[in-house]
């Protein structure tokens, strides 16, 4: 993995998840050269100014977007945009949940990632998804990806995040370009426990993950646009729990590709506890207490004890794919090796590990990110495309 602070695995982590999301090289260096000082003294100190650094490259970006805008070149506005709210988001991701400042910067994240879209990918827009949780109705927000051309109804994509990143994220990666390139839509969903449903919303990450893929495929049920038999769902890291633990439960569901296999995250958390492994974001007790909304550690330890896949995985009966990184540093790959073994009803499993040799070794291939994306792309338009020509369930 490309480190360009020697040493600090998490800072490094998301200069590389920039560089693979639609950052570029020089505007990185700029915001991250006054802090190669601060790096060298570990993830946690420093984020403040992470934060203070990396925005002021956002707010450049953002002065020319409102010139060029204003000089009628709405693709170059569109694109500065775009990189702006990269660079916002992923210096919010690095703050302490305690720091009252880190939604307005998410907020701004969102805002200029909307003004891109609006100016260079009209067709994904966002939405919200009907939720209800212990009775209370609420929504799910997304960005939908629409890769038909009218009212053609064509297959769909779900795409979930993890422990810390964000819907923005997902678009940033361009995930659902490729999907729409192969005539597939794109639903991409802050779940409970994740970016604005987290911050904005109060909701909470759950074990029983199979509500919120209700709640989703109730909503691409409703849209004439969407075959409501080829709906499919993506997890990456901690998504990687959340999607097999739904498609093992939620029959409306085709396929399932968990992007890092989380078979056991509860085990994961107690090697964290002993410092093994590298932990994903900075001040990580807060943040994990935060997103599962526990007061204490041995709180959320215990309740940790049933994030895991065994016995669940056994349960599912379509399609499912997973992808891990051979050198991945939070999430070891025995657990996809441990995923691929018991997912023995699935009628087509397929386990894809990427070595350092040709790249996307590390956490969800965040080191080779295209590598990772186009390998699931094909696999998702293949086994869309199997199922056209089987037998229905």
């Amino acid at each position: 993995m490309f480190e360009y602070f020697p040493g600090n695995y998490v800072w490094n982590l998301g200069v590389v998840a920039t560089l693979n999301s639609g950052g570029t090289i020089d505007e990185v260096d700029r915001a991250c050269r006054p802090l190669l000082e601060l790096a060298g003294r570990g993830s946690d100190l420093g984020t403040g100014e992470f934060m203070a650094a990396w925005r002021r490259v956002a707010d450049q970006l953002e002065e020319q977007a409102v010139d060029a805008e204003k000089a009628g070149h709405p693709r170059t506005a569109g694109q500065k945009y775009f990189r702006a709210s990269v660079y916002v988001s992923q210096a919010e991701r690095m703050q302490s949940a305690k720091d009252e400042g880190r939604n307005a910067e998410y907020l701004r994240s969102v805002d200029l990632l909307v003004r891109s879209l609006e100016l260079v990918d009209p067709a994904t827009t966002r939405v919200e998804v009907p939720y209800t949780e212990d009775g209370v109705d609420t929504s799910l927000p997304a960005y939908f990806c629409n890769a038909s051309a009218d009212v053609t109804p064509v297959p769909v994509m779900i795409l979930w995040n993890g422990l810390d990143s964000t819907k923005e994220m997902m678009v940033g990666s361009g995930f659902h370009h490729e999907m729409a390139a192969r005539g597939i839509s794109t639903l991409m969903v802050d779940c409970p426990g994740s970016g604005e449903a987290l911050r904005l919303r109060g909701l909470t990450a759950r074990v029983d993950t199979e509500a919120w893929a209700a709640a989703c495929v109730d909503w691409l049920e409703t849209r004439a646009d969407v075959r409501h038999d080829r709906i499919g769902l993506a997890g990456w890291s901690l998504g990687g729990y959340y999607a097999p633990r739904a498609a093992a439960f939620e029959e409306r569901l085709a396929l399932c590709v968990a992007w890092g296999a989380n078979h056991d995250w509860g085990e994961v958390q107690k090697r964290r506890l002993a410092r093994e492994g590298e932990n994903p974001v900075p001040h990580y007790w807060d943040h994990v207490l935060w997103v599962w909304g526990e007061d204490d550690v041995d709180s959320f330890i215990a309740r940790a004890e049933d994030v895991h896949l065994d016995g669940v995985v056994e349960q599912i009966t379509v399609p499912f794919l997973i992808v891990h990184g051979e050198n991945d540093r939070q999430i070891p790959v025995g657990l996809a090796h441990r995923s691929f073994e018991q997912a023995v009803n699935s009628p087509k499993r397929d386990l894809r590990v990427f070595t350092a040799e040709e790249g996307a070794a590390e956490h969800i291939g965040l080191d080779h990110l295209p590598l990772v994306i186009d390998h699931i792309a094909d696999w998702v338009s293949d086994t869309f495309a199997e199922l056209d020509g089987a037998a229905p369930r």
